[in-house]
Protein backbone atom coordinates (compact mmCIF):
# COMPACT_ATOMS: atom_id res chain seq x y z
CA UNK A 1 0.00 0.00 0.00
CA UNK A 2 1.33 3.40 -1.05
CA UNK A 3 2.01 5.68 1.70
CA UNK A 4 0.00 8.64 1.40
CA UNK A 5 1.53 12.34 1.46
CA UNK A 6 -1.25 14.21 2.80
CA UNK A 7 1.23 17.58 2.40
CA UNK A 8 0.82 17.26 -1.44
CA UNK A 9 -2.79 16.16 -0.74
CA UNK A 10 -3.89 18.76 1.19
CA UNK A 11 -1.84 21.16 -0.97
CA UNK A 12 0.59 22.08 2.13
CA UNK A 13 3.56 23.90 2.37
CA UNK A 14 6.00 24.67 5.17
CA UNK A 15 3.54 27.86 5.99
CA UNK A 16 0.75 25.97 6.34
CA UNK A 17 3.05 23.88 8.95
CA UNK A 18 4.14 26.20 10.73
CA UNK A 19 1.01 27.91 11.21
CA UNK A 20 -0.26 24.31 12.97
CA UNK A 21 2.67 24.10 15.18
CA UNK A 22 1.84 27.75 16.67
CA UNK A 23 -1.22 27.21 17.49
CA UNK A 24 -0.70 23.77 18.99
CA UNK A 25 2.16 24.81 20.96
CA UNK A 26 -0.06 27.82 22.29
CA UNK A 27 -2.56 25.83 23.31
CA UNK A 28 0.66 23.65 25.46
CA UNK A 29 1.18 27.14 27.04
CA UNK A 30 -2.31 27.77 27.83
CA UNK A 31 -2.28 24.38 29.54
CA UNK A 32 -4.60 22.54 27.09
CA UNK A 33 -3.31 19.72 26.35
CA UNK A 34 -5.97 18.07 25.35
CA UNK A 35 -6.33 20.13 22.69
CA UNK A 36 -2.72 20.46 21.85
CA UNK A 37 -2.72 16.67 21.60
CA UNK A 38 -5.05 17.08 18.59
CA UNK A 39 -2.94 19.46 16.41
CA UNK A 40 0.46 17.18 17.34
CA UNK A 41 -1.10 13.95 16.48
CA UNK A 42 -2.22 16.21 13.04
CA UNK A 43 1.43 17.09 12.50
CA UNK A 44 3.63 13.70 13.19
CA UNK A 45 1.20 12.59 10.17
CA UNK A 46 2.02 15.75 8.36
CA UNK A 47 5.65 15.53 9.11
CA UNK A 48 6.40 11.89 10.30
CA UNK A 49 9.92 12.49 10.41
CA UNK A 50 10.00 15.78 12.18
CA UNK A 51 11.69 15.08 15.80
CA UNK A 52 10.21 18.28 17.28
CA UNK A 53 7.03 17.42 16.87
CA UNK A 54 6.84 13.39 17.80
CA UNK A 55 9.03 14.78 20.96
CA UNK A 56 6.46 17.17 21.88
CA UNK A 57 3.50 14.40 21.20
CA UNK A 58 5.32 12.13 23.69
CA UNK A 59 5.64 15.09 25.92
CA UNK A 60 1.56 15.69 25.71
CA UNK A 61 0.97 12.37 26.27
CA UNK A 62 2.94 12.08 29.19
CA UNK A 63 1.28 15.45 30.82
CA UNK A 64 -2.09 13.73 29.96
CA UNK A 65 -1.47 10.80 32.14
CA UNK A 66 -0.85 8.32 28.74
CA UNK A 67 2.32 7.15 30.14
CA UNK A 68 2.06 4.00 27.46
CA UNK A 69 1.78 6.31 25.02
CA UNK A 70 3.93 8.94 26.01
CA UNK A 71 7.35 5.57 25.68
CA UNK A 72 5.89 5.01 22.74
CA UNK A 73 6.07 8.02 20.84
CA UNK A 74 8.82 9.39 22.86
CA UNK A 75 11.03 5.93 21.48
CA UNK A 76 9.77 7.25 18.15
CA UNK A 77 11.35 10.59 18.93
CA UNK A 78 14.53 9.31 19.61
CA UNK A 79 14.88 7.19 16.68
CA UNK A 80 14.91 10.30 14.56
CA UNK A 81 16.61 12.11 17.23
CA UNK A 82 18.91 9.79 19.38
CA UNK A 83 20.45 11.67 21.87
CA UNK A 84 17.78 14.78 22.39
CA UNK A 85 18.45 15.62 26.27
CA UNK A 86 14.73 16.39 26.85
CA UNK A 87 13.19 13.36 25.26
CA UNK A 88 15.74 11.26 27.39
CA UNK A 89 14.20 13.00 30.72
CA UNK A 90 10.77 12.11 29.39
CA UNK A 91 11.66 8.81 28.26
CA UNK A 92 13.12 8.21 32.05
CA UNK A 93 9.81 10.03 33.52
CA UNK A 94 7.71 7.51 31.49
CA UNK A 95 9.50 4.46 32.22
CA UNK A 96 9.27 5.22 36.04
CA UNK A 97 5.50 6.26 35.64
CA UNK A 98 5.21 2.53 34.64
CA UNK A 99 7.33 0.84 37.06
CA UNK A 100 10.32 0.09 35.01
CA UNK A 101 12.38 1.53 37.58
CA UNK A 102 16.16 -0.08 36.88
CA UNK A 103 15.66 1.33 33.57
CA UNK A 104 14.32 4.68 34.50
CA UNK A 105 16.99 4.80 37.05
CA UNK A 106 19.49 4.40 34.62
CA UNK A 107 17.88 6.81 32.02
CA UNK A 108 17.99 9.78 34.92
CA UNK A 109 21.48 8.62 35.76
CA UNK A 110 22.84 8.62 32.89
CA UNK A 111 21.43 12.61 32.60
CA UNK A 112 22.29 13.81 36.16
CA UNK A 113 25.98 15.36 34.94
CA UNK A 114 24.02 16.69 32.06
CA UNK A 115 25.31 20.87 30.84
CA UNK A 116 22.33 21.89 30.80
CA UNK A 117 21.12 22.82 34.03
CA UNK A 118 17.81 22.30 33.67
CA UNK A 119 17.97 18.66 32.46
CA UNK A 120 20.61 17.45 35.22
CA UNK A 121 18.28 19.22 37.82
CA UNK A 122 15.13 17.20 36.85
CA UNK A 123 17.14 14.33 36.18
CA UNK A 124 18.23 14.43 40.53
CA UNK A 125 14.79 14.74 41.30
CA UNK A 126 13.39 12.28 39.74
CA UNK A 127 16.34 10.13 41.35
CA UNK A 128 15.34 11.37 44.66
CA UNK A 129 11.98 10.37 44.13
CA UNK A 130 12.44 6.81 43.02
CA UNK A 131 15.10 5.42 44.86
Amino acid sequence: MAKVEWKQVLGWGEEEISDLRFVGYSYIKQGHYKTALKFFEALTVLEPESAYDMQTLGAIYLQLGDNLAALTTLEKALRLEAHHPATLLNRAKALLLLGYNKQGIMQAKALEGHPNLAIANQAEALLLAYT
